[in-house]
Formats: structure tokens, C-alpha cells, sequence
């Protein structure tokens, strides 16, 4: 009996992306915050985590291989297991001491097996519904994704802070922070475990979910990368691709351990609870309402009116941080305002970049070409955060700020040259 005609669509999208989306907000956010608070430098915090882009990087060369063992429901409900077992093994290594280093190596265990879990998530997404019901529900997962990051920058920071402040009035900062961090990680664990346990029994069993048997896969993958790098404009595509967030991906590295710096060293002196605050729930507010404006905007004079109106958004509102950086306000008001203000700007500025990467994509193997820009743009957000806290702390939070308007340039550049 074929399960999929009993559950019903709204029982398991926004679970699964809702899955999909906790994982990467843990090892890309939630971690930079952590180590921050457990006295990691900038340096190290900013080129080990942007090390962790690497399995988004490489998604689709390993994809192929999803099509041919198991089925795509084994690869969401196997890597939600691993995803829960990685998080509470670093809810445990916390405390130890070489932290630093086992957490590092779990925290590369869960960003492979969400990168997994995305490609498989996406897959049995398609084999799920009919293509009627993939339009209408399109917009369910994305909110469902945004929910997700809401949960992790937002209400976890703000718990492990309210956590951090619980604990610091009886035990000493050494003790408490860790400890609540500790906590923090199992409770995302067990939340993840629930995740498992109900896509389990409620994820539908498509007929035509079975692995791939037929025609010679790794033949159709290397014919994948040829025919994309055959693209018409494919250097100035990359080009656009991986420098369209160029001064973005070393500024998000940062705008945490500013935010929570002590002001001796140049920054707000924040606590975890006003950061989880201020970034998680302001800023991805913000940000929601300029990807939902950007994508209104776009859909109704095209992207060739708005591309250079949406570089100006990308990159211009980083001057907030610059401002943050001189004037060093003490009003939360403020702060959360010139958060809101970038925030707003990358939301409305990345819709750009995501629809040119759709456009790009079009043609026969529209689905792995894709596949190919998201990898490029996970790389053209992992190498220059990689440098970006070694800048940092070379030249101070005041310099790094005015760097990141320098480095705002060849996202300009790459535009002048693109064809849409």
C-alpha cells in the first residue's frame, strides 16, 4: 500500500526544512558565537569555521551518489540520526579539555551530513509531491527554513545566554559559560532525535523513491560538469557568483565577536542574550522582509532593472558597522537598527544572486547545474572568511570595517561584465 496517498504534505515539508535548515545555522552561526564566548580569537574562530562551508562546497560531487544506494527517504531519516548523535557528542566534548579541537572535527560531522541530508531533503521533495503541489508549497519550506534560522540565531542564543547568566550567579565564568553552552547543544540534540523519530514514521514512501539502477551515473555526472563550464559567459558567471559576496562573507564571520567584544578592544560589549537578540531575531526579520520585497520587486521589472539597485544593497548598508565601530552607541535601539538596516539590504541583495544562479542554470540539466553555483557560492563565502579574522585582529575592528567597504568593489565589477 503506497503510504504517500495517507500523509498529507503539510505533516512533513515543514518538519523537513525546518531540519534542514537547524544544522547549518548551528555550525555556521550558533558555533562562531560559542567559541567566541568560550574565549576562542577572531583568527582561529573565523578560518576553522569557514572551513565548515567545505561540504556545501562539494555537495555535487557527491550527489550522484545519493541517486545510487538506498533510497532518498534512508539518506533524510539516516542523517537526521547522525545530524542529533553529532550535536550531543559536542553538548558532551564542550567541557573537555581540547574542546576546541573535538568539537571542530563533530562540528565537520554534522556539516557533511546536513550537506547530505539537503541533497537528499530536495530530492524526495520532487518524488513526494506532483508538480502542481511542489509550486504551492515552494514558499511552505522556505518559511519553514526561516523559522529554523529564527530558532538557532534567535531563541537558542538568547537560551545559552539566559543560560550563561542563570549560572554565572553561583558558579564562576569559566564554569558557567561552557556549562551553559553544554546544555544548550543537548537541548538541540534531543530536539533533532524528535526530528528523527517523527520523519521516521511520518514521511510518505513514494513509489518511485529506489535507487538508480539504470544508465552509467558517474558517466552522466562527469557530462554534468562539462556541459557547465560549456555555458555561454561562464567565466563572468563565476566571476559574479563567487565575488557578488565578497566583502559579506568576511563581515558575517565577524559581526558577532564585535557585537560581544569588551569595548577595551573595540568592541559593543554585548551579552549572548542581547546578540541572540539583536542578530537572530531582528536582523533575521529584516533580512526576511528584504528577500520577500526582493523577490516582489524582481518578479515585476526583471533582474537586468534591479541587478545593479541589488549590488547597492548587498554592499553599501555595511557601512553601519563602520558607524558601529566609531560611535560605539550604547543604546540597544540603535545597534539593532544598524543591524536591521544590513540585515534588510543582504536580504534584498541576495535575491539577486540566487535568481542570476536560476537563470544561469537553465537548460537540460537545470537541477545539477544548479547544484554547481550553490557550490561556487558556498566557495566565494568560505575563502575570504577564512582570512577574515586574522584581518581582524591585524588591524583592529575599526580598519577591518573600512576594509569591507574596500572589498564591497569587485562584487561592482563582476556585475558590469555578467549577460542576463
Amino acid at each position: 500500500m503506497n503510504r504517500q496517498k495517507k500523509t498529507s504534505p503539510w505533516a512533513w515539508i515543514p518538519t523537513l526544512y525546518f531540519a534542514q535548515g537547524l544544522p547549518y545555522v548551528a555550525v555556521m552561526t550558533i558555533s562562531v558565537i560559542m567559541y567566541k564566548r568560550l574565549g576562542i580569537s577572531n583568527t582561529d574562530i573565523a578560518l576553522y569555521t569557514s572551513w565548515l562551508y567545505l561540504p556545501w562546497v562539494i555537495k555535487p560531487f557527491w550527489s550522484p551518489f545519493i541517486d545510487l544506494l538506498k533510497t532518498k527517504r534512508w539518506w533524510v531519516v539516516t542523517m537526521q540520526m547522525l545530524v542529533g548523535a553529532g550535536l550531543a557528542g559536542i553538548a558532551f566534548t564542550i567541557p573537555a579539555p581540547h574542546f576546541f579541537q573535538i568539537t571542530l572535527a563533530i562540528f565537520w560531522l554534522v556539516a557533511f551530513s546536513s550537506a547530505t541530508h539537503d541533497i537528499a531533503a530536495d530530492g524526495f521533495y520532487m518524488l513526494g509531491l506532483d508538480t502542481k503541489k511542489q509550486a504551492f508549497f515552494v514558499g511552505i519550506r522556505n518559511t519553514a527554513y526561516r523559522l529554523a534560522m529564527l530558532t538557532g540565531q534567535g531563541l537558542i542564543v538568547m537560551f545559552a545566554g539566559w543560560l550563561e547568566k542563570t549560572y554565572s550567579s553561583t558558579l564562576p565564568e569559566e564554569i558557567a559559560v561552557p556549562r551553559a553552552w553544554s546544555v544548550t547543544f543537548y537541548l538541540l540534540a534531543i530536539l533533532f532525535v524528535l526530528l528523527f523519530l517523527y520523519h521516521q514514521f511520518i514521511l510518505p514512501k513514494p513509489e518511485n523513491d529506489i535507487p538508480v539502477k539504470n544508465g552509467n551515473p558517474l558517466n552522466a555526472f562527469f557530462q554534468t560538469f562539462i556541459t557547465f563550464f560549456q555555458k555561454k559567459g561562464i567565466i563572468a558567471a563565476l566571476a559574479f557568483i563567487l565575488l557578488f559576496r565578497f566583502a559579506e562573507s568576511q563581515l558575517v564571520k565577524i559581526a558577532s565577536p564585535f557585537l560581544l567584544d569588551n569595548p577595551e578592544v573595540g568592541g559593543l560589549g554585548l551579552n549572548t542574550m542581547q546578540v541572540g537578540t539583536i542578530y537572530g531575531v531582528v536582523g533575521l526579520i529584516a533580512l526576511t522582509i528584504g528577500g520577500i520585497l526582493g523577490g516582489i520587486f524582481m518578479a515585476k521589472n526583471g533582474l537586468k532593472h534591479w541587478i545593479w539597485w541589488m549590488t547597492a544593497a548587498m554592499n553599501l548598508p555595511n557601512i553601519v558597522y563602520l558607524y558601529l565601530s566609531f560611535a560605539r552607541p550604547e543604546s540597544i535601539g540603535i545597534i539593532s537598527g544598524c543591524v536591521a538596516i544590513e540585515q534588510f539590504g543582504y536580504g534584498f541583495g541576495f535575491t539577486a544572486l540566487t535568481y542570476f544562479m536560476m537563470l544561469f542554470s537553465k537548460g537540460p540539466q537545470q537541477t545539477a547545474h544548479y547544484a554547481i553555483c550553490t557550490g561556487f557560492m558556498a566557495l566565494g563565502m568560505m575563502l575570504p572568511g577564512m582570512i577574515s579574522g586574522y584581518i581582524q585582529e591585524l588591524i583592529g575592528y575599526q580598519h577591518f570595517f573600512l576594509w569591507i567597504m574596500l572589498c564591497t568593489i569587485p562584487s561592482f565589477i563582476a556585475v558590469k561584465y555578467i549577460k542576463i
